[in-house]
């Protein structure tokens, strides 16, 4: 493999890593269109959290590290939050107390996501409920 396809792989693991964080941050939105897809987000959601709460490394992290030094580029120490998220909006650094904030942003945004998902379920059984009784 040249240089070139190496570093592609490695920016390929970078955009799933990506979309992997937005899915545990918005995939309790998305489940309010698509239910179905509560069994694929609630594992991903638990991830997101125990990997932050436990100051975890993603696999994601050391493979994209691993290709790009392959491809000859510089590798860097860090997590992928480290490395770009938090390069963006908390320069300093992570912390451990920033990661308990992540982990707690994390189930928060999904207890929302998940409130709102209940509470649409909930409206609509009662409405079909009531459309149900009129009916007889």
């Amino acid at each position: 493999m040249t240089a070139f396809w190496i570093a592609l792989a490695a920016d390929a693991v970078l955009v799933v890593h990506a979309l992997f964080i937005v899915w545990v941050m918005a995939g309790g939105f998305v489940a309010w269109r698509w239910p179905w897809l509560v069994w694929l987000h609630l594992p991903a959601a638990a991830w997101g959290v125990w990997i932050e709460a436990s100051g975890g490394l993603c696999p994601l992290t050391p493979l994209e590290v691993r290709l790009r030094v392959a491809a000859g580029e510089a590798g860097w120490d860090g997590t992928f939050v480290e490395r770009y998220l938090t390069a963006l909006i908390y320069p300093d650094g992570l912390t451990r107390e920033l990661q308990w904030l992540l982990a707690g942003l994390v189930l928060a945004v999904n207890a929302l996501a998940y409130a709102g998902l209940w509470r649409r379920r909930r409206a609509a059984n009662a409405r079909r409920a009531t459309g149900e009784r009129g009916m007889a």
